[in-house]
């Protein structure tokens, strides 16, 4: 990577820094903390949230009938989704004992912390919680396959990619074959 993208990198990571600053701040006005793991509210805000949590069978009527059947087909894919799960416990478990890699916390991709809104009815507390659990494990994904990718083939893709993980930008050009290997051994040996 020549100086210039590095320059570049630099300044959008600087950037997201000042963002999550920013998020931060205006997340502040909203008066919660969390407390040994736990989200806790002030009184006053629970008591405002349970007053705007719609009742449960006004919701209910409001749901679209499609909505309704379309459920079974979204909640039928927490079976292989489950089943996928543990097949990435058990890849981190053999692979990255193998190979040395710094394990991956799952608990840094799926968080469960919406059912702490008290302005949520119990189904909507339902789906956040599987919406949480599969684009947490979606993402744990991600970084268990970018690391491994990260190890066997770190080269960039000819054309832009939608999504990159975190180490993408470590990945060298597409094309760059001057001194490939040797490269490749000191990215290993540095990671």
């Amino acid at each position: 990577m020549n100086d210039k993208i590095r320059g570049i990198v630099d300044d959008i990571e600087a950037m997201k820094l000042k963002l999550a600053g920013e998020i931060a701040k205006q997340e502040n006005q909203i008066s919660y903390e969390i407390q040994d793991g736990y989200v806790k509210f002030e009184k006053e805000v629970l008591t405002k949230q349970k007053e705007n949590m719609k009742n449960l069978l006004s919701w209910l009527r409001e749901v679209p009938l499609l909505h309704f059947l379309g459920a079974p087909v979204i909640y039928g894919m927490l079976v292989p989704v489950v089943l996928f799960d543990i097949i990435l416990f058990v890849y981190q478990q053999t692979v990255f004992r193998i190979f040395k890699f710094k394990f991956i916390k799952r608990s840094d991709y799926i968080l469960f912390d919406h059912h702490y809104l008290g302005y949520l009815n119990a189904f909507e507390k339902l789906n956040c919680l599987y919406c949480s659990y599969v684009n947490g494990l979606m993402l744990y994904a991600s970084a268990l396959a970018g690391r491994t990718e990260f190890y066997f083939c770190p080269i960039k893709h000819a054309k832009k990619v939608a999504y990159e993980h975190n180490l993408y930008e470590k990945f060298f050009a597409y094309g760059d074959e001057e001194n490939y290997q040797e490269k490749l051994k000191k990215l290993r040996e540095n990671s």
